[in-house]
């Protein structure tokens, strides 16, 4: 069997773009028009085909990486190849799938994560804080939290939306998984009012710290 291209593929999401969707998109910063159900009903027919996905990657068009991100093998990324990509990800969705979908599984995460964290690209940073709260809330065990707190303290009222938003979610989980430092949490979210009055759907809980840590922890408790 033949093996598919990158121009078939292309061909293809040509057909399922969408102008409404991509109208929704753009307002939040992504530039594509495909529906993810038919993104994904597409990734489960091609299965895993890196190198297809590095093809795809290669177009730079925002639907074909979210697809190539979908039918990559994450762990057989290089380590120079993921920060590259990861600079070039510019749109919020690619961005945050390949964070999630491939440096999350990555053998080189971690070395990714330190790195980035202290990268001058507000971006860049952002996925550095990204896979920070993941590690809070999974493997916390040689994390300095008091001095992500610290850093979290001075910097994160005055940060870009996109690495805003990171920090406040790792605050927000240091709040929910570590009870020894929930108070000072809950205590810089009140004093910087980051996302205090970010518009939340009914039944929605807010991403405003030291409510989104309260309501957490209740649900915790049951």
């Amino acid at each position: 069997m033949a093996e598919t291209t990158p121009a078939e593929v292309m061909a293809e999401l040509a057909e399922l773009e969408d102008p409404k969707i991509r109208e929704v998109n753009e307002r939040h910063g992504d530039d594509h028009g495909v529906n993810l159900g038919k993104l994904r009903a597409l990734a489960k027919r091609l299965k895993t085909q890196h190198e297809l996905a590095r093809g795809l990657w290669k177009t730079g068009d925002s639907a074909a990486r979210l697809l190539a991100l979908l039918i990559c093998r994450p762990k057989a990324f290089e380590r120079d190849e993921l920060d590259a990509m990861l600079r070039e990800a510019r749109t919020p969705k690619v961005h945050d799938w390949l964070v999630n979908y491939a440096v999350k599984k990555n053998r080189h995460s971690e070395e990714l994560r330190a790195a980035w964290m202290a990268d001058p690209d507000p971006v860049v940073a952002s996925a550095g804080w990204a896979l920070t709260t993941e590690r809070v809330a999974k493997k916390s065990e040689g994390l300095d939290l008091p001095a992500l707190l610290d850093v979290i303290e001075a910097e994160m009222k005055g940060a870009p939306d996109r690495l805003q938003w990171a920090m406040n979610h790792c605050l927000a989980q240091i709040g929910i998984e570590h009870a020894e430092y929930r108070a000072r949490a809950i205590d810089i979210g009140e004093r910087l009012e980051v996302l205090k009055d970010y518009p939340t759907s009914p039944g929605c809980t807010s991403p405003f710290a030291p409510t989104w840590i309260t309501e957490m922890v209740r649900r915790q408790r049951g």
